[in-house]
């Protein structure tokens, strides 16, 4: 009762602050519409031309400290209100300068009259200058700059939307995200395309303003003289005066705010994305080389000792460069010495310590049965403290292969191996190598997946995981690599991909006793009677290992162990060869296996035997318990698989092979070492529902 009386409590607050928030819009339109159409005072004027150059100031800061474009998604709808904002106050102020102007320069309100006196010193004539050369400023130089970047920005976002898509299943299909990561990513390349879009046309409302601008100066120093020498009896040249100073005032105090929504608009659309807001991005990569700043330094001081140049202010800059930069260098000597002797003692320590132990069982190393050792350069990708991103996707790979295949992997053991190149990795199954590849830090990785439109310049290699052609580019290509139709990944993400592939692929090999008998405890505390009546009474440990790594070695998940241990339950009894119980469990399993190649309700096209050479493997299968081919008829077969595998795939087919459930497990491990991407299936695997379509044979 609390708790109901509580949320009824704070629900009207909220339903208060959210129906102001959607009240803003049309409040805002509203006044816009009135600010046009009402006469208002001078007073009220003042206010609201002080409210536009706040906002115009505060718009320029959020887009300087935004870390990415769509951190300020709401900036093309802010660029339309602003701009109608500065023309319903243009609007205004005519009304009233035309109304009241030839009372005196105070007519309009403090803040024309300030600006019409103090910026260009009640001199008209140079505020028509100085406002010409803003309006200049702001619709030839940031407002067509702007524009431009925006549109060439809308048009590379769309062409490169299908890489990044491509790039984002990509990491779902090897483990590194899940389904919720890569539908917010996915929404973030869509709104960033539909930003950059709106940019482009948002970008017209400031040249629109500009030139609005100019034609409504022009106008008021026309009516104004019309209106002061006609209605008010003025001589021309105190309308002249009184106008004129009004009119530039006014159209300064509207063109600054716009000059800085136009500057915003141009830092939002040329900055490249990262992890810092503009001014870090500046001052980071302008001043952080001290041979730049030594060398400019001592440019600009020699300029200064030219005869007839300002040699003060020259020499006062180039002096401060140069010091600026031997302060740099001063520093970076400091951290390095600091480093040398903070180090220096701990490894005497260590190896003195080393030197007088005594030899122990801790000193016995074992073997991890997953480990990672990487290059120095690749250090940071893996550093705890540094909050390493291979790291998570290391822990991404662990619970998607425990999600999917049905086990939980060891834990991965991370270390640094100075014996491999600097940007090297090496990948350990039971301290033996299984994979070796380089990733370069700060660089990304394009990956040809067959149908690129150009060639990329960067150092060519190939995908560690899959062994297509790749190339490593810079971080400035990325996004017309995309276009390209390349698939972009960075460095931690090649590194995650190739582990993820050889987990996998060694899956059989990763699952232990220890493994097994945990997936048992696991069965056992939702069906204990189902494990408890199978092992030991039934079925051997070792026995259940062997039977689960050959359904793995077969690319087979054994996430359905409750059937799994059903047809062992079944079978065990009057069998006791592992591989027979195999082919039992995998015809308890069909259906899933089935599906997992074919998934839906299509036929199922597949590779077949041609009758002849189907009636010679029987044959050979009968004249013994283990029965071998003939050199001669192997290597037919094994050339004429590889022929129909590369037929099958042409037609964007799998490569499987459907054949007699007397032949499966003969073919599967004759087939498997050579031709690992074939996966060999029995008639009696496939679901009566599913109808079976031969379109490639082997052997005819």
């Amino acid at each position: 009762m609390n708790a109901r009386a509580g949320f009824f409590a704070k629900r009207p607050d909220a339903l208060g602050t959210q129906n102001i928030r959607a009240l803003a819009g049309p409040i805002l339109i509203c006044m816009i519409l009135g600010m046009m159409i009402l006469p208002l005072p001078a007073f009220l004027l003042d206010l609201l031309f002080t409210f536009n150059i706040a906002l115009a100031v505060m718009v320029l800061l959020v887009s300087m400290y935004t870390q990415k474009p769509l951190d300020f998604a709401a900036f093309p709808s802010v660029l339309l209100f602003s701009t109608l904002l500065r023309l319903s106050l243009n609007v205004a102020s005519t009304r009233i300068v035309l109304l009241q102007g030839h009372t005196g320069p105070d007519a309009a309100g403090q803040v024309i009259e300030s600006f019409g006196h103090f910026l260009v010193g009640g001199n008209f004539a140079v505020g028509i200058v100085v406002f010409v050369i803003l309006m200049i400023i702001n619709f030839m130089v940031i407002t067509k700059g702007a524009g431009r970047i925006a549109e060439v920005g809308a048009r590379f976002t769309l062409d490169a939307m299908p890489g990044k898509q491509m790039a984002i299943d990509a990491d779902l299909n090897a483990g590194l995200i899940n389904e919720e990561v890569a539908k917010k990513r996915r929404q973030s390349v869509a709104q960033e395309a539909e930003f950059y879009g709106s940019m482009d046309g948002a970008s017209k409302f400031v040249r629109g303003d500009a030139i609005a601008g100019l034609l409504i100066m022009v106008i008021n120093v026309v009516g104004g003289l019309i209106v002061g020498m006609l209605q008010h009896d003025m001589d021309f040249a105190h309308a002249a005066t009184n106008y004129t100073l009004l009119t530039i005032g006014d159209g300064l105090v509207a063109q600054i705010p716009s000059l800085i929504i136009s500057t915003a608009a141009g830092v939002i659309v040329s900055r490249v994305a990262t992890e810092e807001d503009i001014g870090t991005q500046l001052t980071g990569q302008l001043f952080q080389n001290p041979r730049v700043l030594m060398i400019t330094g001592v440019i600009v001081g020699v300029m200064g000792l030219i005869p007839g140049m300002p040699h003060f202010a020259f020499m006062l800059l180039g002096g401060g460069l140069i010091y600026a930069a031997r302060t740099m260098n001063k520093r970076a000597a400091s951290k390095k010495t600091s480093a040398v002797t903070d180090v220096t003692p701990i490894a005497s320590a260590v190896a003195a310590s080393a030197e007088n132990a005594e030899a122990s069982w801790e000193d016995v190393a074992l073997i991890d049965p997953l480990g990672l050792e990487v290059g120095y350069r690749l250090i940071p990708l893996v550093d705890r403290n540094a909050d390493g991103e291979l790291l998570k996707r290391i822990k991404g790979i662990r619970k998607k292969f425990a999600q999917e295949i049905g086990f939980l992997p060891p834990v991965i053991h991370i270390r640094d191996n100075l014996e491999l190149r600097p940007n090297g990795y090496r990948i350990a199954l039971k301290g033996v190598e299984v994979g070796v590849g380089e990733a370069f830090p700060g660089q990304w990785l394009a990956i040809n997946p067959g149908q690129v439109s150009a060639a990329l310049p960067g150092t060519q290699t190939t995908d560690p995981a899959f062994g297509l052609p790749a190339v490593w580019i810079e971080t400035n290509m990325r996004e017309q690599a995309q276009v390209y139709g390349y698939t972009v990944v960075d460095a931690s993400t090649v590194v995650a991909t190739h582990l993820n592939h050889l987990v996998v692929t060694h899956a059989a090999e990763l699952l232990g006793r220890q493994e097994v008998q945990a997936l048992l405890e696991r069965i056992g505390k939702d069906t204990p009677s189902l494990t408890e009546d199978l092992v030991p009474k039934t079925l051997s440990l070792t026995t259940l290992q062997k039977v689960l790594q050959n359904l793995l070695d077969e690319s087979v998940p054994i996430r359905d162990m409750r059937t799994i241990l059903d047809a062992l339950q079944e079978h065990a009894p009057r069998i006791s060869d592992p591989y027979e119980l195999t082919s039992a469990v995998r015809l308890a399993l069909g259906r899933a296996i089935t599906q997992q190649w074919y998934p839906g309700a299509d036929d199922l096209q597949v590779m077949g035997l041609d009758p002849t050479l189907e009636r010679v493997l029987s044959q050979a299968l009968s004249t013994g318990p283990n029965p071998g081919l003939e050199p001669g008829l192997a290597q037919t077969l094994m050339n004429s698989t590889q022929n129909a595998i590369m037929r099958q795939q042409n037609l964007g087919l799998p490569p499987v092979l459907l054949v007699q459930h007397s032949l499966r497990a003969m073919l599967a491990r004759f087939l498997r070492r050579s031709l690992p991407q074939l996966k060999v299936l029995s008639y009696a695997e496939v679901p009566d529902t599913r109808n079976v379509k031969v379109v490639n044979l082997i052997g005819a």
